[in-house]
């Protein structure tokens, strides 16, 4: 007995310890609309952040008509270089991956569709003007050449892949996977990582690695507040209706000082669009147009013509509104809808404000000692060139130039001190008949 104990115990400290295996984590990000700066840091800072903690797989889901070189190349970089396996997924069904979004498709380590989505038609174009022969065979041959490069290193159809800038070329999901452009087709993302448990990737390196999807806990990456704020000024139609209104605040607080939040709204509104401006293709004949509508507003409002610059403005600032960004990918640029919303109301409001404040520069002042000049009022005593007149209900000290009886009437030409400057009635601006002077005699007190 008291040698059986002893062994085993023995036996017990050396049978191996069963470790559960850690459950596998997958990292899922959208890319959902244009690719651009905003888009780009959230994919990459959401990726990096599933590197640091090892994850199993990232997946990216993509739903998008294309967007900025710059951007999908950061994109691609980063996905090159991540040590987690990423699969790019085209869902949901409806879904496309088009221009920039092929590139980002083909460079990933696995490639998949969900049914009745499509991919291609990524021909380079310059965004917001025209390319000449040259150029444009320069941008063709850079992104051939790009794609032929993350294509053939992944294994895939590079010859096909090309005609997708050559030719723009679109794929549907059947067509790329018989053709070799993608790896898989799922219906979701539950069939997807199902297809994938046991996978062997290969990497961009040539490594070769296993998949252990099995139980995968997956968490969806969600943009921060500053990405997701950044991304919807970034659309084309926000950045122009932020224009239009931080203009018209900055406007109604120069026109009438004092109320502050106009001028605070506005500033920041402006501040926005420029923001979102400096990261679009903004065609500077669009923006001349703009300028040229407003000019149009305040020339209606200081001259009458009957509605006609108004009108002018109006069509000037839709058509600067379609022209000033126009990214030639659907939802890159101003709707016609946004552009007459906008418009419309702007040229109203900025017609009427004006006339307002014209209107009141143009009247005279009632108030104050100013207000006296151009009164009319009644001699109390003659004046010559010194004496009292009644003026506003009030006795004055007053002078004339020439010589003025009692009771006639007089009107004040100035103020000096508290002493009128006055004139009789009977002396016009301008040159009178015969007639309008013996017409315009001053009456006598009394009479």
């Amino acid at each position: 007995m008291m040698t059986f104990l002893p062994l085993a115990a023995q036996t017990l400290l050396q049978a191996p310890a069963t470790v559960p295996a850690p459950t596998p984590q997958v990292m899922e990000i959208h890319l959902d609309g244009m690719v651009h700066p905003v888009s780009a840091d959230f994919i990459t800072t959401g990726m990096q952040q599933a590197i640091e903690r090892r994850d199993s797989l990232i997946l990216l889901q993509i739903s998008t008509p294309g967007g900025l070189d710059e951007s999908m190349r950061k994109i691609i970089e980063k996905i090159i270089q991540s040590p987690v396996p990423v699969v790019a997924y085209v869902a949901p069904s409806g879904s496309r991956a088009a221009s920039a979004g092929f590139f980002i498709l083909l460079s990933a380590d696995i490639a998949a569709m969900a049914p009745g989505t499509n991919t291609g038609a990524a021909h380079p174009v310059l965004l917001g003007g025209t390319m000449d022969e040259v150029m444009k065979a320069k941008v063709e041959n850079d992104a051939a050449a790009y794609l032929r490069s993350i294509a053939g290193k992944r294994g895939r159809n590079v010859e096909l892949a090309q005609t997708g800038v050559t030719e723009s070329k679109s794929f549907t999901e059947e067509e790329a996977l018989k053709d070799r452009l993608i790896d898989l087709i799922a219906p979701n993302r539950a069939e997807l990582l199902a297809k994938l448990d046991g996978y062997t990737v290969t990497r961009f390196d040539g490594a070769q690695q296993v998949l252990h999807l099995a139980g995968a806990q997956v968490e969806v990456y969600n943009p921060s507040f500053r990405q997701n704020f950044l991304s919807r000024i970034l659309d084309p139609n926000i950045a122009f209706i932020l224009l239009i209104m931080g203009v018209l605040g900055l406007y109604v607080e120069f026109t009438h000082p004092g109320l502050i939040l106009p001028g605070v709204a506005g500033g920041i509104a402006v501040i926005l669009a420029l923001f979102a401006f400096s990261l679009l293709p903004v065609n500077w004949a669009g923006a001349a147009l703009i300028f040229l509508a407003i000019v149009f507003f305040v020339l209606e409002a200081k001259f009458i013509t009957h509605g006609i610059l108004a009108a002018g403005g109006v069509v000037a600032m839709v058509l600067g509104a379609l022209m000033l960004i126009n990214t030639r990918l659907p939802g890159g640029s101003i709707s016609l809808w946004t552009a007459l919303a906008v418009a419309l109301p702007f040229a109203l409001i900025t017609v009427f404000l004006l006339r307002l404040v014209i209107r009141a520069r143009q009247m005279k002042v009632a108030t104050g000692t100013s207000g006296m000049v151009g009164e009319v009022g009644r001699a109390e005593t003659a004046l010559s060139p010194e004496g009292k007149v009644h003026v506003h209900g009030e006795l004055w000290d007053a002078y004339s130039a020439q010589p003025i009886p009692a009771g006639a009437a007089v009107r004040v030409l100035s103020l000096d001190g508290m002493r009128l400057e006055v004139e009789p009635v009977t002396v016009l601006r301008s040159r009178p008949s015969a007639a309008n002077s013996e017409l315009q005699q001053p009456t006598p007190k009394g009479a």
